[in-house]
């Protein structure tokens, strides 16, 4: 069987069981464990498919994610747009600042933590500017009328958010399939190993980045618009904030960057473990980031490829401590420089 079809039909596998599960369970405390997690899963993707398959690492994703969610809000509040009408104009305004951003840092040649802080001083931008813009709300945030009603993009059950969500994942996992599969994925992934020796063999290196940015961008976006309309509220702290962004870059590091299923893997291991601490922890606030950044120590340090990569090391013949990703990476270094 082709690496293509058992994609796909791991895909669709992955669309029965969920959904399945959504019809299945009654408790609305299971339900929103699942919609929680899918959406964990959608913003780990987007993350993926510019860090994991562009080697673009981005510290400041959530400019994308904010920029969804007030463009969905605004485009309801103060535009009069339906809700599902609003969505692809959140979707295509995440996208093209994508785009905005993109141009600016590879045009320059701007990569690795030179990128990273590019996407995290943006980020600060836009949270400047939401605190700043009346139309925004201000500090004050925005609230959307509560209107709960499929035609409004409202469910008065978390299910409906689940069967939603899991569409935007779905969509997700089958670009992330093209991506490891498709004529383009493999000039992105030739770009992130060596973009030197990508451009000799004919690939324009800014192209397929600026491409892979707009596509994070827009499913970031999508997950921005998601919140607005599943908590029907946004203010800057939560459309433009750090913690957005390390959610995000987290789900893929821990579950296996590059790959199809680690942002899954890694997205819901995360989840499991932010409810255990709400429950262990809860009289504690900000644990869950100490617990965070711990288990990412110890990711980076025992298990570089994350939890999708563990069978693959398990099986590794080579020597002890001996990684074809790490071994790479230093391969790059001593071309490029440290990223």
């Amino acid at each position: 069987m082709s690496g293509a079809r058992a994609d796909a039909l791991g895909i669709a596998a992955f669309v029965l069981v969920v959904t399945g599960a959504a019809f299945a369970l009654g408790s609305n405390v299971a339900l929103t464990f699942m919609m929680m997690a899918l959406y964990a899963c959608l913003m780990a993707q987007a993350w993926n498919m510019l860090g994991g398959f562009g080697g673009q690492f981005s510290f400041g994703h959530a400019l994308f994610f904010g920029t969804g969610a007030y463009v969905q809000a605004i485009a309801q509040v103060s535009g009069g747009f339906n809700a599902w009408a609003a969505l692809p104009l959140a979707v295509g305004a995440a996208g093209g600042v994508g785009l905005l951003i993109g141009a600016l840092a590879f045009r320059y040649g701007l990569k690795g933590s030179y990128f990273a802080l590019v996407t995290l001083a943006f980020a600060e931008v836009f949270r400047i500017l939401a605190l700043s813009l009346g139309f925004t709300g201000g500090g004050v945030g925005m609230m959307l009328p509560l209107r709960a009603s499929a035609t409004h993009l409202q469910f008065a059950s978390p299910r409906g958010y689940v069967l939603v969500l899991l569409g935007f994942v779905t969509l997700a996992l089958a670009v992330t399939a093209w991506l490891r599969h498709s004529r383009f994925g493999a000039s992105l992934q030739a770009v992130r190993d060596n973009e030197h020796a990508a451009r000799a063999l004919g690939i324009a290196p800014i192209r397929v980045k600026l491409v892979a940015t707009v596509l994070s961008g827009a499913f970031m976006g999508a997950a921005g618009a998601f919140y607005v309309q599943a908590f029907q509220y946004i203010d800057p702290a939560i459309a433009f904030g750090a913690s957005t962004s390390v959610e995000a870059l987290l789900g893929a590091i821990v579950g296996g960057m590059g790959t199809l299923w680690g942002p899954v893997l890694g997205a819901l291991a995360l989840h499991l473990l932010a409810e255990l601490t709400r429950n262990l922890f809860g009289a504690l606030p900000g644990i869950n980031m100490v617990i965070y950044g711990s288990v990412l120590v110890l990711i980076v340090m025992f298990m570089p490829r994350g939890v999708a990569g563990l069978g693959v090391a398990l099986r590794w013949p080579g020597p002890a401590g001996r990684d074809p990703d790490r071994e790479g990476q230093r391969e790059r270094e001593r071309t490029e420089g440290p990223p």
